[in-house]
C-alpha cells in the first residue's frame, strides 16, 4: 500500500528537500491552510481535510472532509486518524513544524501515536527528520552531521547508540535531563540506535 503524506500548514522554507521525499504513489492529505504548500510541492491532494478556518475552501473536484470549527482533534490529528481508517501503514508528516509550538508538539505527539498503533511515520522539516525509536533500531547516516536522542515521556532505558562520537550502551535517558543532544555519527560509519524499554524520539539533523 502507497504512504500517507500528511500536509499541514507550518512554513516550509526548502521545497526541494521536501519534495525529493516525496514518491509518485504518495497518498496526499492537504489539512486546511496546508493547501498553501500545493504550488511549492507540485502535488495534487488525493485528500483535503479541514474547518477551512485558516485556508479557503478551493471546492475542487477532490474528495474534502469539512470539519466544525468546534473540536477536540487538530485537523493534522483527524487527517491522521482518517488515513489509520484507511489503512495506511506509513506516515510522512510535512509542515507541521513551525512557529506555533504548541502546534509543533501536538504534532510531534503524533509519532508517539502512529508508533503506539504499529504504524512508521516520520516527520520532515526544513532542518530534520523526526522518529520514534523502540527495540528496531534506526539508523543515521554521517551525512546527517548530527542527531538528538529525547525521552518525551515514560521509561526510556537499555539504550544502545553505536558508530558515535557518544557512544551509550544499556543507558537511561529521563525527561528531566537531556542527555541525547547533539551526539554525531563517526565519519564514514552509520550510528544505530535501539531501546529495550519504552521509546525516544530520534532527531536527525541536517543543518544547524
Amino acid at each position: 500500500m502507497e504512504r500517507c503524506v500528511i500536509v499541514g500548514g507550518a512554513a516550509i522554507g526548502d521545497y526541494g528537500t521536501v519534495r525529493a521525499a516525496l514518491t509518485d504513489n504518495d497518498y496526499m492529505i492537504y489539512c486546511d491552510c496546508g493547501l498553501k504548500h500545493r504550488e511549492g510541492l507540485l502535488r495534487e491532494p488525493s485528500l483535503i481535510i479541514g474547518d477551512f478556518d485558516s485556508h479557503e475552501n478551493p471546492h475542487a473536484d477532490i474528495e474534502t472532509i469539512v470539519l466544525p470549527h468546534e473540536k477536540d482533534d487538530t485537523d493534522t490529528v483527524f487527517a491522521v486518524k482518517e488515513a489509520v481508517k484507511r489503512g495506511f501503514e506509513e506516515f510522512l508528516l510535512i509542515g507541521v513544524v513551525g512557529n506555533r509550538l504548541d502546534h509543533t508538539l501536538g504534532n510531534v505527539a503524533i509519532l508517539e501515536m502512529l508508533d503506539n498503533l504499529g504504524k512508521k511515520a516520520v516527520i520532515l522539516d526544513d532542518y530534520s527528520e523526526m522518529e520514534i525509536v523502540g527495540t528496531e533500531p534506526k539508523y543515521i547516516p554521517d551525512r546527517f552531521p548530527y542527531f538528538s536522542l529525547l525521552n518525551i515521556y515514560g521509561i526510556a532505558r537499555g539504550i544502545d547508540v553505536t558508530d558515535a562520537y557518544y557512544p551509550l550502551r544499556d543507558a537511561e535517558l529521563t525527561t528531566e535531563f537531556p542527555l541525547g543532544i547533539s551526539n554525531e555519527p563517526l565519519p564514514g560509519r552509520t550510528a544505530a540506535v535501539s531501546v529495550k524499554e519504552g521509546h525516544v524520539l530520534l532527531i536527525r539533523v541536517r543543518k544547524g
